[in-house]
């Protein structure tokens, strides 16, 4: 790569790989193409001063390694009664993908200390009354004959209730009916300890990370690449990258630097943010009464994601218990965003998108407005349906990390989507749920996408990175036992 040249004051450098955003999915590409193309110029474009600042740090997500082990809204039921589980089958599939790269990360010294980030905790979907047991009941039978399902257990006895989850069941009332689908073999990720180590190890190798860069524009080059426009927040310094192509990896961020490339491909998304708050725990007497991520279903009207949970959390080393989510509502597409977020990203191409969202979810609207009137008192009282004996002196509120769904097609989106141009340039994703969880598939997925002509070269490396490669383990029982247990060998997830 040429060395930077100076004109007016501006630097003026070129780079192979341009990923906007520290978080987990740039990580996740940058780990990749390192890989993949151990010379080429990568360079790693962050606004703020570290990795993982925004939705990806540990207290702005609830570390849920989402495998659909316990996630109740990834399993609807249908108008005759029947459970679809193909949302929930699809999401493991992708995780395992995900795990299969963290072990060989893991094995490769890429990543260097798993127990930094990743442990194993039960997932466990958690009802109370005749209607939802019935439900849970259903939802375990439908999943049961799949292997990567195996194993769960289907629980209504209070007394096992209590022996499993003591401080659920401490103050809980016996006479009401309820069930757990308890499945072992969750984890709890640190997404921010995880996508430190991923942008450190492409430190270590010749990726370039500009840290309190933001971008200012991008525009197409005369040769089909693409032109970044920086600005150094703390000195005034101005950049001009040239990359032959580039990944938008920011967040919320990610629908405004889209549309500002002009790309057709994003005319009609939109965007709509939904911020949040948590409860959080950390007195070790009562961190060490649960030992589980326990996931109920959403209020009606409520979005899925926002089904409450009470997560038990390792961060930095310490154990913490972490209740909600509470929704919040800001005009900010990040937590460290700008007020004008969302009227900037309203274009004459999504205006009608939006406004029919708009209409659709009244509902959504409504309990958003009824969110933001909660105090923390009100907050408490939600937990007592987890914890019946919570003291409210126990528990802190902090502010979550602001997602945005997808708008399109008039109606609002609870999943992520990946937007790339034709000549597959640039690339960005955008919405929210399942996320980090399905960093690694998802990042395949822009790499297949984008870089067609190179799949042949790559395929035996992508296949070395992930074992299962094109394969679904669904139906292959014996070779998901195979990378079932090297992963949980490497990961260090053996009980």
């Amino acid at each position: 790569m040429p060395g930077p040249a100076t004109t007016d004051a501006t630097i003026e450098v070129k780079t192979d790989f341009a990923l906007i955003g520290a978080g987990i999915m740039s990580a996740t590409l940058s780990a990749l193409l390192r890989r993949l193309e151990p010379n080429a110029a990568i360079t790693v474009v962050e606004r703020l001063d570290e990795a993982a600042a925004e939705s990806s740090g540990p207290w702005n997500n609830a570390g849920t390694g989402h495998a659909g082990l316990c996630e109740l809204f990834y399993t609807p039921q249908r108008s005759d009664g029947s459970i679809d589980i193909a949302k929930a089958v699809r999401v493991n599939e992708q995780f395992q993908v995900t795990r299969q790269f963290w072990a060989y990360a893991v094995q490769n010294a890429m990543l260097r200390r798993p127990r930094d980030f990743i442990h194993p905790v039960p997932h466990v979907g958690y009802v109370r009354g005749a209607d939802g047991v019935d439900y849970l009941r259903r939802r375990h039978r439908a999943l049961a004959d799949n292997p990567l399902f195996a194993g769960a257990e289907f629980i209504t006895d209070f007394a096992e209730f209590a022996a499993r989850l003591p401080a659920m069941a401490a103050g809980a009332d016996p006479g009401v009916p309820l069930a757990l689908d308890w499945a072992r073999a969750g984890t709890d990720v640190d997404f921010g300890a995880l996508t430190r180590q991923l942008i450190d190890y492409g430190a270590r190798n010749g990726t370039e990370v500009l840290f309190g860069h933001e971008v200012r524009s991008i525009e197409r080059a005369p040769d089909g690449g693409w032109t970044l426009g920086l600005l150094h927040r703390g000195t005034g310094q101005r950049r001009r990258l040239k990359a032959g192509f580039v990944f938008v990896g920011a967040g919320g961020a990610t629908l405004g630097l889209l549309q500002r490339s002009g790309i057709p491909e994003v005319r009609g998304f939109g965007g709509f943010p939904i911020g949040g708050v948590f409860l959080r725990c950390g007195i070790p007497q009562v961190t060490a009464a649960h030992h589980a991520k326990v996931y109920g279903t959403p209020a009606p009207g409520a979005p899925s994601t926002t089904a409450p949970h009470l997560d038990a959390r390792v961060v930095d080393g310490s154990r913490w218990l972490l209740f909600g989510p509470f929704a919040g509502w800001s005009p900010k597409f990040l937590k460290h965003g700008r007020a004008t977020d969302l009227p900037r990203s309203v274009r004459s191409g999504n205006l009608a998108s939006l406004l029919a969202a708009g209409i659709r979810e009244r509902e959504l609207v409504g309990y958003l407005l009824g969110q933001l009137r909660r105090g923390h008192g009100a907050r408490v009282e939600a937990l007592r349906g987890f914890l019946p004996e919570a003291d409210s002196a126990h528990w802190e509120g902090i502010r979550a990390g602001q997602r945005v769904q997808v708008i399109r097609g008039g109606r609002l989106e609870f999943d992520t989507t990946i937007v790339s141009a034709a000549d597959g340039s640039i690339a960005g994703l955008l919405g929210a749920s399942p996320g980090a969880s399905t960093a690694v598939p998802a990042m395949l997925e822009v790499l297949a996408r984008c870089f067609p002509g190179r799949s042949a070269a790559w395929q035996s490396g992508l296949a070395e990175m992930v074992p299962s490669l094109g394969r679904r383990l669904s139906d292959e029982p014996a070779l998901f036992g195979q990378v079932w247990e090297w992963g949980s060998r490497t990961l260090e997830l053996t009980n």
